[in-house]
This record gives C-alpha cells, structure tokens and sequence, in this order.
C-alpha cells in the first residue's frame, strides 16, 4: 500500500490529502461549506453539509488522481474541536445543526456558573477555562431549546459527539471519540481520562449519549466500502491543534507550533503528566499512542486567518484573501493603526466574552492598506501573548516556534511574528501539519510508519525567519497592543437566551 488518507474537516472547508512514505503530499482536495449566523454571536453548521463536503472530497482525492482505496493503507481525521454535533442514532440524522466553537451563545450560561463558583471544579477536572467555547453549554443548549431532546437523550436514542465522532460514525457506523477531542468538551477528566460523573450531573448531560474513547492511534473501524469502494481502516483521530503539533514533530517537552488558521492556536508539549497552568492557558491532552498519554499547553485565539477574510467578506477592500500581504506590504508600517479582531470575544489569555472588534488609531490619512496591515499585525499581537503565558508557566525556555496553516505563508507576517516574540519563527516543508498528523497517527497504527522517532527525522524546515527588532522595542509595542486590548474588552451587553 503506497498511501494515507488525512480528512482535515476544518471550519469553512472539508479537506482530502493523499500523503505517501516520505510524507509528501500526492494529491489534495477541497471544498467549502456553508455558515450560518442565526443571530449576532451565533455561529452554526448543517452536519449533513460536513459529511457530504468531505466524503465528495475523499472520493475527489482519489478517482482525480488514479488512486484505487487498495492502495490506501488507513484513514485518519483531524477535525475542527468542540463543534457540538447531535444526531439520531437510528436514523443516523442530525438533530439539528451543529453549535461551533466560535459561537457565544452561552457566554451567559457560563457567567452564571461561574457565580456559583464552578470554574475551579471545572478547571481542577478537565484543564479548561469555563467559556462557551467548548462543547459541554453548547450541548446542554440543545438539550433544552429542541423539543423533545432531553427526553430522547435519556432514552438512549440520540448520541452526541465533535466532528470526529460525527464523521467517524458516518463512516463506519461506530460512535467513538479520541482522548484529544473528548478533553475539549469540558465533559472529560484530563487526570483520569474518562467521562466525568459530577461534571456531567452540572450540566445536565445523560451518559448514554456520550462517544466511547478511544486512543489517537488506533484501528476503530473500518470504513465501508460504500463509501470508497473498499473497506480502508478508520486508524487515526485527533482534534486539529494536536494534529498540527504531532505533525510538527513537537514530541518533545517545550517544544511549540502556532497554527495560523481560522484562529490561531499555540500549544507547546507538556510532557506525560497534565499540566497546571496560571495564566489562563490551557492544559489539555495531546495525543494518546502506543499506550502513552501526552499532553500539551494550549492558547487559542479566536480570528486569525478569520480576520482576513473579513477584510475580504465584510469590508471588502481585498478580493482574494491572498491579497492582503502585497496591500499590507504597500505601506512601511499600519500608521499606528491597531485592529483588535475580537469579533466573538477575545480567547486566552483574557477569556472575555464581551469584548468586540475595534479599530484604534485612524487619522484622515489612513487607508485600506494600514487597515490591512493591521489586521496581519493583530494575528501576531494575540499569537505573542500566548507565547508571553507560556513562558510564565513553563519552567523551559523556547528556542523557537514552528508555523503551519495557511497564513503561514505570507512572509510579512511570519518575520512580524518573529520580531514580537524574540525567538525564530520556522516554516516547515510541509506545511499540511494538520492532516500530516492525521496521516502520522493512522500510519503508525497500521506500520505505515514504524516508530515515532522515525517521524521526527522525517521533518524539515523550509525557512527560518530570525527576530529582528530589541526587546526594548517589542516591549514597547506590546504595550501599545494592550492599550487598543483595553478600548476592546467588556464592549458587549449579555443578552438572556
């Protein structure tokens, strides 16, 4: 067999990647698929649109390219986190559609719980902020706004999981979750590594519509042979962050990457015992092989690449997202312009809810290109704090930060990035980290790839970007950041649902 099939279901797109031996990638796919926003802070998928988008993209991947599924040693999936997906388990149709993980609707569910003091519990259990980010008051959501839900979920006839679950259930009818997915429902005990009794009482959550866990690399199933022409093994599952850095090669402790996607994610390796953050991070699990439980350090911020496609989308001042470098670089500087993407709040390390997007700085002389400029720089401003939280809670030091996802190809923002965190910003030849790690994970489950350390030699960087500015002066613009963080933060009123 020559070849792995990664399915990287992401949040505006669904794609296939074919990657061989060597790790290179053979053929790709791509599609994308509608959002939708109900209300303002809400943000929805229609499941079936998830499943559909990225089964025509697996089936793309291989009759375009002459690839029959005998070829194919193994499937794994990387998949877009805490998205909240609930279906039938008979019919196998969703209940309704998904709640995604940038959706804030309730932010307000969490503000309580937090008056009642349960942010400890929750953080002490499962190494989670208490925010509407994650899966567990999404699911509680839909358990009392669709009628009839609860009751169904009690009898046993509905099941609940992330995407992975859904796309996994859909291909080989199993309804299954790996450890990297499951502790990103604030449902799961990172320490224990199982569902969580007195959290799923707080919630609301009946057991029976919960996922079996699984470990990451591990053969789950097979996909049916309806679906590619032959049965092909479901080897590997990971949320997409942990994805990116076991495809990274960040295996060792201290190790970091930055995915620069639709967010922005940083996680840095944490070695086989959870990790205790106090600067807001969070500590989740990575990746679970060969019977061994790694764990990572994560910050999250909610629009990076997003931010472009606002420039794009709603102010309309690029046509293609893959302008905005060449109108960014048109311009020395953003002209003291900042632009603070807090569009669904602000993630770690403030975890505010209610801030919302604000642009500071504009004079009669700023243009679309400071705009744009800024915005790029935004993307680095929240990245550079993450890295500033884990260098406090870390008792290592970073020697540098490996960079995936697609903004990690526009240069300009890559060496600003590198100049406000004082350490090399490497670029990998592949930059597919995310669906590499999907590949890595289900290779090594069926001897596609014999050991992990035979993955770690197999990477190399593309280009190295070198800081180029003193710590005097990325401190100072730090500042300048804060103070536009601050004219962002509590700008929101709560709405009760």
């Amino acid at each position: 067999m020559h070849y792995v099939l990664a399915l990287d279901q992401g949040t505006t797109s669904s794609r296939a990647i074919l990657f061989d031996r060597r790790d290179q990638v053979f053929a790709t796919a791509q599609h994308e698929y509608p959002q939708h926003f109900p209300h303002p802070g809400w943000v929805e998928h229609d499941p079936q649109d998830i499943w559909t988008s990225q089964l025509a993209c697996a089936r793309e991947v291989l009759a375009s390219n002459g690839v029959d599924a005998g070829e194919v040693a193994a499937v794994g999936i990387a998949n877009q986190r805490e998205t909240t997906v609930v279906w039938d388990r008979a019919s196998g149709e969703p209940l309704c559609r998904a709640i995604v993980w940038q959706d804030r609707r309730t932010a307000e569910r969490c503000d309580a719980l937090r008056a009642q003091g349960k942010a400890g519990l929750i953080a002490q259990k499962t190494g989670l902020e208490l925010d509407a980010y994650f899966s567990a008051t999404k699911l509680e959501w839909m358990l009392g706004h669709v009628p009839g839900a609860r009751a169904r979920a009690e009898r046993g006839e509905l099941a609940f999981g992330t995407v992975d679950s859904w796309l996994a259930f859909k291909l080989t009818g199993r309804h299954v979750t790996d450890v990297s997915n499951a502790s990103r429902t604030m449902l799961f005990n990172i320490h224990d590594l199982r569902w969580d009794d007195e959290l799923l009482a707080l919630f609301g959550v009946p057991a029976a519509l919960l996922p079996e866990v699984v470990a990451s690399s591990e053969v789950v199933g097979l996909c049916d042979a309806e679906w590619f022409g032959r049965a092909i093994p479901l080897a590997g599952i990971a949320g997409d962050q942990q994805a990116a850095t076991f495809g990274q090669a960040c295996h060792r402790r201290g190790m970091v990457k930055n995915t620069y996607g639709t967010g922005c994610f940083m996680l840095m390796h944490a070695g086989d015992a959870a990790p205790v953050s106090h600067n807001r991070l969070l500590a989740t699990v990575g990746w679970q092989v060969g019977g061994r439980t790694d764990y990572v350090l994560e910050g999250s911020v909610f629009m990076g690449g997003a931010t472009v496609q606002w420039l794009r989308d709603g102010l309309g001042i690029i046509e293609h997202s893959s302008d905005v470098e060449a109108l960014a670089q048109s311009v020395p500087d953003s002209g003291e312009v900042m632009l603070v993407p807090a569009f669904v709040g602000l993630g770690a390390p403030h975890w505010d809810a209610y801030a919302r997007g604000t642009i500071v700085g504009m004079t009669r002389g700023t243009t679309r290109a400071h705009i744009a400029r800024a915005a790029l720089e935004a993307i680095a401003y929240q990245s550079a704090e993450l890295l500033g939280a884990m260098q406090k809670d870390a008792d290592c030091a970073v020697h540098e930060v490996r960079a995936d996802g697609g903004a990690a190809r526009n240069d300009l923002l890559m060496q600003f990035q590198a100049d406000l965190l004082g350490v090399p910003v490497i670029r990998p030849k592949v930059t597919e980290t995310t669906a590499l790690g999907a590949a890595y994970l289900a290779g090594l489950a069926v001897g596609f790839w014999r050991s992990v350390d035979e993955i770690a030699a197999q990477w190399q960087a593309e280009r190295r970007f070198e800081p180029a500015t003193s710590l005097e002066q990325r401190e100072q613009k730090m500042a300048r950041w804060a103070r536009a963080v601050a004219h962002a933060r509590a700008w929101a009123e709560p709405h009760p649902q």
